[in-house]
């Protein structure tokens, strides 16, 4: 159940590919040993009307991993090293690039089709 939510800087998604984004860190989440159920996975990206950062560019990407608790720490840095490198890939160009992981506790609900 990982969910990767992807904020940035408004503007990225007329300069980046976001839709690539998404697809590989959904493809590399899925693949990974400690995900069950690949359709559990989710990425979607969110851009920020305003912000303000330290570094030029004025441009930023972060990623926020909500993940079910119950994974050791070795695989929660993994999952977190997987998302920088696909941040870096799709995004080399950009200011600030920052991962943080979340534990989901419950109650957590969910509804799928």
């Amino acid at each position: 159940m990982p969910h990767i939510t992807i904020e940035h800087s408004k503007g990225l998604e007329q300069s980046h590919d976001l839709q690539a984004l998404c697809d590989d860190l959904w493809e590399r989440f899925a693949a990974h040993s400690s995900v069950s159920a690949p359709d559990t996975v989710r990425t979607r990206t969110i851009a920020a009307t305003a912000g303000r950062i330290g570094v030029e560019p004025q441009t930023f990407a972060h990623a926020t991993l909500l993940l079910i608790p119950g994974r050791s720490e070795e695989v929660r840095a993994e999952l977190a090293q997987i998302t920088m490198d696909a941040l870096q890939s799709h995004l080399a160009d950009v200011g600030s690039l920052t991962v943080r992981l979340t534990d989901l506790n419950p109650p957590y609900l969910k509804r799928m089709l």
